[in-house]
């Protein structure tokens, strides 16, 4: 059985429903019918009979035979029995949200549960976690909804926490996602079905997954190896160490393999390894740019010398280049600057003209003419553009915005900030960010996550045996 129906089901039943939040339970059922799930709907508790012209069932035995997702909130000592019933309604997927099972040292449940499952092939998921979300099919755990954006990205997360925050980040970050899962213990569903399903799936155009252990190392390996050909897979590990390891086993009863080797088999078969959760935001949001990086060869321009030169040492120390300019890019540039504090080599310092959206638009211009430049990075102060530039708040952006899209070259902006607490500076920065995102632009919080994630998207973009697919 395919992963179709777990994310595009006709027909779901919650196991546990009640008319709100509360009870440490995540309320599927409200939010399912918030997002506009249109499949049928089957809340089950005894304690209700109708809420909100919504039929309730009072047991699973009830419920009619085929249905495609049943997500249980129930106490450890009912999922048994659950799964027993679930098995001979013939149920297609049953997501345990409960927990208490192989984290703390209760596996001989979890084989219970598989045999029970087996006998009418419904397939489990978590337990322990959860749960899938689809931004098609409007089932979700959250009611965190995306705007009008391409939804490119795919993520599975050990950890239900985890899975939460990347979503909440992405969606801040203008980053569309397509379809998450929180897969937990993964006594049946595993990381490498996931990743399978993602791989195949023609929307989806990067994933991106948090895990602490493989199951089946093989099965998992032979699938990335298969997905990195055609799109990147950029994996934070959890428990590298020896006590991560053991947080890890009481989390998810994970049994982390020793990291040097997990790490080299993820690197032979085309993953991209990140150490934090930052870095695979970053990564991410480079990746899923209207213009990505094919090359290593950097145009930096902005105002001020220190910064330039921070920049350059970050650049060649990750193994990417900042070439000379060719004499007619130096020539075109000075047209709008005069040779005072200002250097029209690679790094651009534009001094204090560097402040000027105009003057950056036309330094991007003439740097996306030079042979010699694959990628052109711009930095802008959030701090100055509050003090002096407020009333470009919209032009200003849009100026680079429209230049970025006549040209070829991909334009990642860096937008610092320093001012901590300066809620002008703040709000500055939160509306050039959204400019820039939803025109299809990265954008960076400081020169050294840009770096980062470009160095990181090349060496998948650069693997062999990506392009010889």
């Amino acid at each position: 059985m395919g992963l179709r129906n777990l994310f595009y089901p006709d027909s779901i039943a919650i196991i546990g429903a009640s008319t709100g939040p509360g009870g440490r339970k995540i309320p599927y059922l409200q939010i399912m019918q918030t997002l506009g799930y249109t499949g049928k709907l089957y809340p089950v508790n005894p304690k209700y009979q109708e809420i909100n012209g919504v039929k309730f069932y009072p047991s699973m035995n009830d419920l009619p035979e085929g249905i495609d997702l049943v997500i249980a909130s129930v106490p450890v000592e009912k999922s048994l029995e659950v799964t027993r019933t679930a098995a001979r309604k013939k149920v297609k997927f049953l997501h345990f949200f409960t927990s208490g099972f192989s984290e703390l040292g209760n596996h001989s449940l979890e084989t219970q549960l598989l045999r029970a499952a087996a006998e009418g092939g419904t397939r489990i998921v978590g337990p322990n976690c959860i749960g899938v979300y689809c931004a098609e099919s409007h089932v979700s755990f959250t009611l965190e909804a995306q705007g009008d954006i391409p939804k490119e990205v795919a993520f599975f997360g050990q950890s239900g926490g985890t899975t939460s925050n990347f979503l909440r980040m992405a969606m801040a970050r203008e980053i569309g996602l397509n379809k998450v899962v929180s897969y937990g213990n993964q006594i049946d569903v595993a990381v490498g079905d996931y990743l399978t399903y993602f791989a195949g799936d023609e929307e989806i155009r990067v994933i991106a997954g948090y895990m602490e252990d493989i199951k089946n190392p093989r099965k998992f390996l032979k699938a990335l190896g298969e997905a990195t050909r055609t799109k990147p897979v950029v994996i934070l590990k959890g428990g590298i160490t020896q006590q991560g390891a053991r947080a890890a086993a009481s989390h998810t009863g994970a049994l982390a393999s020793d990291h040097a080797i997990w790490s080299s088999a993820i690197h032979q078969h085309g993953g991209v390894l990140v150490e934090t959760f930052e870095q695979m935001l970053d990564f991410v949001m480079m990746a899923t740019a209207k213009r990505t990086p094919h090359g290593p060869r950097l145009g930096f321009l902005g105002a001020g010398g220190g910064t330039a030169v921070a920049f350059t040492d970050l650049a060649i120390l990750a193994g990417l280049s900042l070439p000379e300019l060719q004499m007619a890019t130096q020539e075109a540039i000075s047209q709008k600057i005069i040779a005072v504090n200002t250097s029209t080599t690679n790094p651009v310092d534009l001094g204090f003209y560097g402040f000027e959206f105009d003057v950056m638009a036309h330094t991007i211009r003439a740097l996306a003419q030079d042979k010699n430049i694959d990628l052109i990075v711009p930095y802008f102060s959030a701090d100055f553009i509050a003090g002096s530039q407020s009333d470009r708040l919209e032009s200003g952006p849009k100026t680079i915005i429209d230049i970025a899209g006549e040209i070829d070259n991909p334009v990642i902006p860096v937008l610092s900030k320093f001012a901590e607490a300066n809620i002008d500076v703040e709000r500055v920065r939160l509306s050039i960010f959204s400019a820039f995102r939803k025109a299809g632009l990265p954008v960076y919080s400081t020169i050294q996550d840009l770096v980062y994630a470009t160095k990181k998207y090349l060496e998948w973009f650069s693997r062999p045996s990506r392009n010889n697919h």
